[in-house]
């Protein structure tokens, strides 16, 4: 991811009511919960985003947290999973990455 991308989606973040910190943290939980499901992930552009590689060849996947802070988004947003539910978040991708 380039540089500029990772500022324009920090300033998303902010203009929708998201805190980096906050987001980070939730990246962070959500990387804790895809290592017990041994899946490797690596937070990634200073704390902005989540960098899943897969299992086999392939395009890694990319999480962020959007939608001012309230989803996990991953595929151009068009995919999402609520941030509350990071276990669920971290099973759904676990399979996402596993096709």
């Amino acid at each position: 991811m380039n540089p500029n991308m990772v500022v324009q989606l920090t300033e998303m973040a902010v203009a929708a009511g998201g805190d980096p910190e906050d987001e980070a943290d939730k990246l962070i939980q959500l990387r804790n919960a895809l290592l017990e499901l041994q899946v490797s992930a690596e937070l990634r552009d200073n704390g902005a985003a989540l960098l899943i590689r897969r299992p086999v060849p392939g395009a890694p996947v990319w999480v962020f947290v959007g939608y001012g802070g309230v989803y996990f988004s991953w595929q151009s947003a068009e995919r999402r999973h609520p941030v509350a539910d990071v276990d669920g978040a971290a099973q759904v991708l676990a399979k996402y990455i596993a096709r």
